[in-house]
């Protein structure tokens, strides 16, 4: 695949491919309807050649070349299967031109200091295990640290003190970082109020590329008893918003949605295999 894509990357070569593709031709030919002299012609065509694309014979003085279809077909599908990849539903390019709109929405509505004050969203899951269990899930750093991340991200550093005035800071990096690349984002906060098993109130502020806080987040995670499982309901209040937040708070319907329902599927499948 390399060789036909390189084969194929020079527009000499290209024009030559479509001239081919309409019938077989011989070098001269080519090279007069390609404005090019032969020499330069025969250079190409052998490349085309050995990269599986064309294929030839000779015919007393002159050699004719054909164009192959098989590979152009196989790359024809590999693309297909790349932009169908790209394209399947709920999939990362989805999300990424979701929230593509949602920044060009917020960065436009940021207009001075205060401006996203107030704005509040509201989560609710139905998840597997008992009240203590989500938890533990919600307070312990080694569980914490497996779900507290949109997709394609991972926890990189965190801290978290469950008890009022208890200290909050979260590190996260693109799930492939190996940690030479810049951390993709970091938090500080405090913790507010701690009941388990029943409510947990924290406060929670995006970092700025400078160190400043972006805005104020308050979180207000109710749970309760829900037949074999628990609801969780967590209510999202913006505080403090900077002019600078807007990045920031674009993403926070789809990163706080995808996390959450990470911590969904991590506790269906914990609980599966208590099961087995």
């Amino acid at each position: 695949m390399d060789a036909l894509l390189t084969a194929l990357a020079d527009p000499a070569r290209w024009r030559l491919v479509s001239l081919l593709a309409e019938r077989p031709r011989p070098v001269g030919v080519l090279a007069q309807l390609a404005g090019a002299r032969q020499p330069q012609t025969t250079k190409h065509l052998q490349s085309l050649e050995r990269a599986g694309l064309v294929t030839s014979h000779r015919t007393g003085q002159r050699r004719i070349y054909a164009l192959r279809s098989e590979p152009l077909r196989e790359l024809a599908a590999a693309l297909n299967q790349l932009a169908d990849t790209a394209d399947q539903a709920g999939g990362s390019r989805e999300t990424f031109d979701r929230y593509g709109l949602n920044l060009e929405a917020e960065r436009m509505a940021a207009e001075e200091p205060g401006w996203a004050d107030d704005r509040s969203f509201r989560f609710v899951r139905s998840l597997a295990g008992s009240p203590e269990v989500v938890w533990r899930h919600l307070t312990e750093t080694g569980l914490l640290a497996r779900w507290w991340t949109p997709d394609d991200l991972r926890v990189s550093e965190l801290v978290f003190e469950a008890r009022p005035g208890g200290r909050i800071v979260q590190e996260y990096r693109d799930v492939e970082d190996d940690g030479s690349d810049v951390p993709a984002g970091r938090a500080e906060g405090v913790v507010d109020d701690v009941r388990p098993g029943e409510h947990l109130a924290y406060r929670l502020s995006p970092l700025l590329p400078g160190g400043g806080h972006a805005f104020t987040a308050h979180l207000d995670l109710g749970l309760r008893p829900s037949g074999t499982g628990t609801e969780l309901d967590v209510h999202f209040r913006v505080a403090d918003s900077t002019v600078e937040s807007a990045d920031f708070v674009a993403g926070i319907e789809i990163g706080v949605g995808q996390s959450l329902d990470r911590l969904v599927a991590i506790l269906a499948s914990d609980s599966s295999t208590d099961d087995q």
